[in-house]
C-alpha cells in the first residue's frame, strides 16, 4: 500500500531545512546526511521509518556528488579505495532494501538507534590524523570491498549513505587521514545511493518531491560544510558530531518506546 504523503508550504519548508542541515553535516563530516534526513522526516513531517529511509537514499545522491567535488579539488579523495568500497556497497544496498521490507517498523527504529550508538562510541576511539595515507594491497582491497558490502546493507536498510560507517572505519582500522576518509566516503555513496534508490523505486518507497527538495537544499550547504571541516580541529569535530547523534538516537528511542506501548 502506498503511503500518504504530506504536502503544502509547511512540508516544503521542512524539506528544505532538513536538506540544509544534512548538506552542511555532509560536507563537514563526510556523511551522506541520512542520519539527519531519516529521523527528521519521521519526526517533523510524519514519514514512516521505512518511507523516510527510501526517500533519504534518493536525496543523498546529489549531496554526495557535490561533496566529492568539494574534497577532490583539495586532493582529498582516494579514488581507488572509493571504487572498491562502492563495488561492495552496490550489492549490499540491494540486500538492505530487501530486509527493509521484511523487518517491522519497531525493529527498524531500534536498529537505527543501535547503529547510532555504535557510531557515537567509535567517534571517541578515533584520533584523526591529517597526514595519514592508505596503502592498497590485496588484503586491504578485499577488506574495503567487505566494508562496502556492510555499508551497502546499512544504506538500504536505514537510508544512510554509509559515511558514518566508512569514515570512522577508514580512520580507525585503515589509518586514513580524516579529510581523505570523508572525501572517499562521499565518492562511494554515489553508486550506493543510485542502487538503493532504484530498488526503493521499484517498491514505491520513495517520495521524489521530498527527495528533490532535501537534495537541492543539501547541495547548497555541502561546500560550506567541507570548507568548515578544514578549519575545525578534528577531535573537536568528532565530539560535536557525537553529541548531535546522541540527541537523534534519544529521540528515535523515545518514538520506538511510545510505538511499542501503543501497540501493547
Amino acid at each position: 500500500m502506498t503511503e500518504v504523503r504530506r504536502r503544502g508550504p509547511r512540508a516544503i519548508v521542512s524539506f528544505v531545512l532538513i536538506g540544509a542541515l544534512a548538506g552542511f553535516l555532509s560536507g563537514l563530516f563526510g556523511v551522506g546526511g541520512g542520519t539527519v534526513i531519516v529521523p527528521l522526516l519521521v519526526l517533523l513531517v510524519g514519514f514512516s521509518q521505512r518511507f523516510g529511509a527510501g526517500t533519504s537514499s534518493a536525496a543523498i545522491l546529489p549531496t554526495a556528488a557535490v561533496g566529492v567535488v568539494s574534497y577532490a579539488t583539495q586532493g582529498q579523495v582516494d579514488w581507488i579505495a572509493g571504487l572498491l568500497i562502492a563495488a561492495g556497497a552496490v550489492v549490499g544496498a540491494q540486500i538492505g532494501v530487501r530486509l527493509l521490507h521484511i523487518l517491522s517498523e519497531t525493529v527498524l527504529r531500534w536498529i537505527f538507534v543501535g547503529f547510532l550508538v555504535v557510531v557515537i562510541v567509535s567517534l571517541f576511539l578515533i584520533v584523526p590524523s591529517r597526514d595519514a595515507m592508505l596503502v592498497i594491497d590485496g588484503l586491504n582491497g578485499t577488506a574495503l570491498v567487505l566494508l562496502g558490502l556492510l555499508t551497502g546493507i546499512l544504506s538500504g536498510l536505514i537510508g544512510v549513505g554509509g559515511g558514518i560507517v566508512v569514515v570512522p572505519v577508514l580512520m580507525l582500522l585503515f589509518g586514513v587521514s580524516d579529510l581523505v576518509a570523508k572525501g572517499t566516503s562521499l565518492l562511494m555513496m554515489i553508486p550506493t545511493s543510485i542502487s538503493g534508490t532504484v530498488a526503493n523505486f521499484r517498491k514505491r518507497n520513495v517520495d521524489f518531491v521530498a527527495a528533490g527538495c532535501v537534495g537541492l537544499a543539501a547541495c547548497a550547504m555541502t561546500p560550506l560544510g567541507a570548507w568548515v571541516a578544514h578549519l575545525v580541529d578534528p577531535q573537536l569535530g568528532n565530539v560535536l558530531f557525537a553529541v548531535f547523534l546522541l540527541i537523534i538516537a534519544a529521540q528515535m528511542a523515545q518514538k520506538a518506546i511510545t510505538a511499542a506501548r501503543t501497540s501493547a
